[in-house]
């Protein structure tokens, strides 16, 4: 009977009291070979103050950066397009362009920038960049537009510029390389 009342006023916090003494801080050891993980970790000191304008900084740099890998995934998106390795194709197999660039021809830098508008879904194709060959090099334009939803594009201007400013046409009237009949 004594037992179960002891029990009783265990369970209910009615007990006897203890003082509860300020824990004391241990020394953890590291863990060694073949034993557990740490799986409770403990601050050994405060927090740190958090700096609440260092963001201001660090966003212009960070736009940055965001805004030039923007501008190289979709460049790079065009200079791998279809209409892009096309042209290049035509240009390669055009004489005129032969005669002003010779042999081997490609795009003049490693990474090519094509400037201009490629919007396929929509109808306007008008992209230029720079090609060089073996006797030199130039800008090729190509402008392309898609009069409706049904309809095939028709090529508008296809040209070679120069280094010394000499423009080229290699659109010949009835010889479309681009046509689709």
């Amino acid at each position: 009977m004594l037992l179960s009342r002891t029990l009783a006023r265990r369970a209910a916090g009615l007990g006897p009291r203890r003082q509860t003494l300020p824990q004391l801080r241990r020394i953890t050891p590291a863990p060694g070979p073949n034993t557990g993980p740490i799986m409770e970790r403990r601050a050994d000191r405060e927090l740190p103050t958090i700096t609440p304008r260092r963001w201001i900084r660090t966003l212009p740099v960070f736009v940055v950066v965001v805004g030039a890998a923007m501008l190289g995934i979709f460049n790079y998106q065009k200079s791998s397009s279809s209409v892009v390795s096309s042209t290049l194709y035509a240009l390669r197999t055009s004489p005129q362009a032969r005669e002003i660039l010779g042999d081997e021809i490609y795009f003049a830098q490693q990474i090519p920038w094509i400037s201009g508008e490629m919007n396929q879904l929509h109808g306007r194709i008008n992209i230029s960049f720079w090609v060089k060959g073996t006797k030199g090099q130039g800008k090729m334009r190509f402008r392309s537009i898609r009069p409706d939803r049904m309809s095939f594009f028709r090529t508008e201007e296809w040209s070679l510029e120069t280094e010394d400013g000499t423009v080229v046409q290699l659109l010949e009237k009835g010889n479309d390389p681009f046509r689709q009949d």
